[in-house]
């Protein structure tokens, strides 16, 4: 209150500071729980983060003015609540963002064309507009392509300032993964907290592995899958769809070998353009020269006998000139339909070198592995020569080939080129080498650790189903075999790693099963691979985040 003309007692000056006093310290207790969550959701996206001084107690305010509000005060912020966590967060003090009603999802028009998709998934999935233009507005989120040396391959920084949202990074993926980091802010805590975010993927392939060619899944429960995946992260899926049991990819050239229910090719198209949108890249695997019972139902005369005359499961004669021209005529065929840039060949599991004496029991193999390869030359190296072949099949196309493990031999004439990345699943078969012989080779790989990342369905031979607590709690990419990492200097070569879902005994769990099991594997799996350091929340603490975020069924 204003002193007027000396007319105001003492006493009336001494009970009016005193009332102002108590007012205005009432105003300051009110403003410092504005530190508190439920204050800072109160306030609205429009106003400023900063901090601003309180009035000090007893100071005047003008004549006929009403007690002007203290500005709230912040706490610092903490980092957003997300699966992959990100790796690096700079906390700042402010309200943070959430969603508005009358807020977009707005993408520069110069980005528009790499952009516009990202920006619509999100405005759908936070209930915005969305626009094309260079003039976000308060409550916006703003994505924005930066150079391309802005940053690594896949990375983003999302910044949480004055009301506002802006995501940047060197490439379209690094700019979708910070809108999946934003989505999860949201849906963990309500807002994004105000900051800055930096990330970036540890490794360039993570992923699930899904076989479905011993069961069939739908399109639409594949589609849903890479939903996740991609909220996850992940960036790769694997389709195994040719084995034993069935062929389930429609063919053109050799339509004879196709199982019914199978995929046709508008099918695959369908998930290879959400794939695409998702920036999950399809990885198709044609097994062979092992794994193709399905097709030599159809083309018996392509049959691998022994000695004796009996057929061996699975297995294409890689003697016979015709084995290879069916094979190669499916590759052809189906390599346009994939546009991702690798190619598994498979290449395990080829049942003629895991006889006692491989060269005794089919000479015809020993004899065309001569023929071709020289004096010296066995059978390993007739099988390995027909992995470098498929392999020159594939790279004109602008494939990465992949093969597993037991398919790389050493010690024989033939060695599988350097180029064909190493997909180490096991340690346990005839002739399977630990990891380090590749990698002291230079070579490059994927990590499918059956010991961990192996979901087979139905458990048979003593496998059993991983379980998300033991991958995050025990597994790293570095336990490529058994339970004991490869040292850390080899790290570079591990490119990453995928859960691999494999339908040996199709009937034991339902689709709805299947992705509830492999649920928490993999939001454990994509922490893993994300990033190299050990994770900082208590698995208690994951699992119920990965809830709140994946909710189980």
């Amino acid at each position: 209150m204003m002193r007027e003309s000396g007319q105001v007692r003492p006493r009336q000056v001494r009970r009016s500071h005193v009332i102002a006093t108590a007012v205005v310290a009432a105003l300051v207790s009110i403003a410092v729980p504005g530190c508190t969550a439920a204050s800072d959701e109160a306030r609205s996206p429009g106003e400023s983060g900063t901090a601003g001084a309180t009035l000090p107690a007893g100071t005047p305010s003008a004549p006929g003015a009403p007690d002007p509000s203290p500005t709230p005060s912040y706490a610092l912020s903490a980092a957003p609540r997300t699966i992959p966590a990100v790796r690096e967060h700079t906390a700042a003090r402010g309200p943070g963002w959430k969603p508005a009603a009358d807020a977009r999802v707005v993408v520069p028009p110069a980005n528009a064309a790499a952009l516009a998709d990202e920006g619509r998934l999100l405005a759908g999935e936070l209930g915005m507009g969305f626009a094309e233009t260079a003039d976000p507005h308060t409550g916006d989120v703003q994505l924005a392509l930066g150079a391309k040396t802005s940053g690594p391959p896949e990375s983003y920084t999302m910044t949480v300032q004055g009301g506002r949202v802006r995501v940047t990074g060197p490439d379209e993926a690094g700019v979708f993964y910070g809108t999946r980091t934003l989505k999860q802010a949201v849906k963990s805590a309500g807002s994004a907290p105000e900051g800055t975010v930096r990330d970036a993927p540890a490794k360039p392939q993570r992923g699930l592995n899904l076989d479905i060619a011993r069961k069939n899944f739908t399109v639409g429960w594949i589609e849903d899958e890479m939903r996740r995946m991609a909220d996850l992260k992940l960036n790769q899926l694997g389709l195994h769809f040719s084995d034993d049991q069935a062929f389930r990819i429609q063919s053109d050239t050799h339509p004879e070998i196709v199982s019914t229910p199978h995929l046709s090719k508008a099918d695959v198209r369908r998930i290879t353009a959400l794939a695409a949108r998702l920036h999950i890249t399809v990885v198709p695997e044609l097994d062979s020269p092992g794994h193709l019972g399905a097709v030599l139902r159809a083309h018996p005369a392509l049959q691998l006998r022994d000695v004796q005359g009996r057929a061996v499961k699975g297995a294409v004669d890689i003697s016979n000139p015709a084995s290879a021209k069916l094979v190669d005529e499916l590759l052809r065929e189906y390599l346009p339909l994939f546009p991702g840039g690798f190619w598994h060949l498979g290449a395990d599991e080829y049942q003629a070198l895991v006889y006692r004496d491989p060269q005794a029991s089919f000479p015809q193999l020993a004899r065309a592995a001569r023929q071709k390869y020289g004096p010296s030359a066995r059978i390993q190296d007739l099988a390995e020569g027909w992995l470098d072949d498929r392999a020159d099949v594939v790279r004109p196309a602008g494939k990465t080939p992949k093969a597993w493990n037991d398919g790389f031999f050493t010690g024989g004439v033939v060695q599988a080129a350097k180029d064909i990345q190493v997909e180490y699943w096991t340690g346990k078969e005839t002739g399977a080498r630990p990891p380090l012989e590749y990698l002291r080779e230079g070579r490059k790989l994927v990590n499918l650790n059956d010991e961990y990342l192996y979901y087979v369905l139905g458990q048979p031979n003593q496998f059993t189903y991983p379980t998300g607590k033991r991958i995050y709690e025990q597994w790293t990419p570095l336990v490529l075999r058994g339970t004991t990492p490869v040292p850390d200097r080899y790290a570079a070569q591990i490119l990453g790693a995928r859960l691999a879902v494999w339908s040996d005994l199709a009937g034991a769990q339902t689709q709805a099963e299947v992705a509830e099991g492999i649920r928490l594997p993999l939001a454990a799996l994509s922490q893993k691979v994300w990033d190299a350091r050990p994770p900082q929340p208590a698995w208690t603490e994951f699992k119920a985040l990965a809830d709140r975020l994946q909710p189980p069924g």
